[in-house]
């Protein structure tokens, strides 16, 4: 026989509700709460709290709403906070119940600008040391690469910094002074000149990208992941114009900060394969595996057909080139912001050379540079070049591209916020994310302490139950009664009732 729902009618009072036994074994906030100490980040914010006024949520409470936040990939803070009374696991993660005052939203925004970005650096850290302590982190071998952030601003809000309309619009005269403040640092960064023209009255940290085919504003993310588990070990996040290839020896540093252990091996992709950054592995004594730059470039349709410089002999004691029709190219001058010596052939000589054709276009003859320090990048670029070199960058491609691919889950390439240290927050808290549940899937469960008399504790449960049932039947019952003199009755049993339970009278 079929059966019907019958009409719903709420419950006044719950009995024997547990939101422990309500959620699955397997979640993975249970994995999370099991492995994760939140506890630390008392300490890491004390000096951010005064020792008077209103007390605060915890700050364990704020950090695990920011966890959920990203991993759940909800759209707004104002949504988490709608949706917290909703789902019984968020509500056992955060240690609440179902009568808990939920937290306006205005909390996570307040605490984001009193915490700084420094806090969640330190969880990051902490996480990757816990993965570390794991096993999960070998420390020598990384991989490098970068992906765009796309910002949360219009390319509408543009602004040209030469033009004369700037001065008619509202608060440009405080975006001028933020580019002032920048204008060292952007220099030294690699930033376009574009981006010293244009800038976002939104997110005046955000640079201007072309990418794909359209120009948006952008932020660059930085990685390092390590080669055992794929842990991120460093992460950084710049303005989207910065070339990734100027942030290879601060994430060496960071990585070598956060594991303690010296890099021996860096594989990246050709953007990385400067002879700066050859250079800079050479005097750290460690094996730069990534494409060489110039042989990326070396087949352009100008170059085709033309000489390369390994046809030129390089001859140490006159200091000098041979070419392949048997001419010398003598030292002309040297470039010192490249550190790059200039060599070139007469006028004369290349005129009147039959190879002419195959070795150059340009009318004064052919020119070649070298490097101060040749003989260092010579060494390195032969150790790019090994089988191994070759597989690990053949590695580096799925390996960096997966890491990406699983940041796409939790919304990376779209800023929440807007600024640059929000948005270093938002990677923190991404990469963060990425590196517990690594841990989860590498992490035995921890074993959890049983109790010395089980059959006492269940024994104990069972009666706890029982009389919350009774109480509450009697309660009901005592709210139907009509007459005075019955529910005064009810009154004193249900008192002495309390009264024998809490005193045991």
């Amino acid at each position: 026989m079929m059966g019907h729902h019958p009409p719903g009618q709420e419950t006044l009072f719950y009995a024997n509700i547990i939101l422990e036994e309500r959620v699955r074994k397997n979640h993975p906030l249970r994995r999370i709460n099991e492995l994760i100490d939140f506890e630390f980040i008392y300490k890491e914010v004390k000096d951010k709290y005064g020792s008077k006024g209103n007390v605060s949520i915890p700050p364990s409470v704020i950090l695990k709403l920011m966890l959920l936040l990203v991993f759940y990939n909800v759209r707004s803070e104002r949504e988490l906070m709608e949706t917290v009374p909703e789902r019984i696991d968020w509500l056992w993660f955060l240690g609440y119940n179902f009568d808990t005052v939920i937290p306006d939203h205005s909390v996570l925004s307040k605490a984001r600008k009193r915490w700084g970005q420094e806090t969640f650096k330190s969880f990051f850290e902490r996480i990757v040391f816990q993965c570390l302590q794991a096993g999960l982190v070998d420390g020598k071998k990384i991989f490098m690469d970068a992906s765009l952030i796309d910002a949360d601003a219009s390319t509408n809000s543009v602004i040209d910094s030469e033009s004369l309309k700037r001065y008619l619009h509202h608060g440009y005269q405080e975006l001028e002074k933020r580019l002032e403040e920048k204008q060292g640092e952007t220099s030294k960064s690699g930033d376009h000149k574009v981006n010293s023209r244009y800038i976002s009255s939104t997110d005046p940290d955000a640079s201007i990208v072309r990418y794909g085919g359209k120009s948006k504003l952008r932020y660059k993310t930085h990685r390092a992941v390590d080669s055992l588990c794929e842990v991120i070990t460093a992460v950084e996040v710049t303005a989207g114009a910065v070339d990734e290839g100027h942030k290879m020896l601060p994430l060496i540093e960071i990585n070598e900060a956060n594991t303690g252990i010296k890099v021996d091996t860096v594989v990246a992709d050709s953007k990385y394969g400067t002879k700066e950054n050859f250079l800079t592995c050479n005097d750290k004594g460690i094996n730069g595996h990534m494409p060489i730059l110039k042989n990326s470039s070396a087949n352009t349709a100008s170059r085709k057909g033309i000489f390369s410089e390994e046809k030129f002999i390089y001859d140490k004691q006159t200091d000098s080139f041979n070419c392949p029709a048997g001419n010398v190219l003598k030292r002309r001058t040297l470039h010192e912001n490249k550190q790059n010596i200039e060599y070139a052939a007469s006028r004369k000589d290349c005129s009147s050379c039959l190879l002419k054709s195959q070795c150059t276009n340009c009318k004064t003859g052919r020119s070649l540079q070298r490097h101060v320090r040749q003989d260092d990048l010579n060494g390195m670029f032969a150790a790019a070049q090994t089988s191994q070199a070759k597989r690990d960058i053949k590695t580096r491609q799925h390996l960096m591209e997966r890491s990406f691919a699983r940041s796409v889950r939790f919304n990376f390439d779209r800023s929440r916020w807007r600024g640059l240290w929000k948005v270093n927050i938002q990677e923190y808290l991404v990469s963060t994310i990425q590196n517990i549940q690594t841990l989860i899937w590498n992490v035995t469960k921890p074993k959890t302490k049983t109790l010395a008399l089980p059959c006492v504790h269940e024994a104990s449960k069972r009666f706890t139950a029982v009389l919350s049932s009774v109480r509450t039947s009697l309660t009901l019952l005592y709210i139907q009664m009509a007459q005075d003199s019955i529910r005064n009755l009810f009154s004193t049993f249900l008192c002495h009732l309390c009264f024998e339970d809490c005193y045991g009278v």
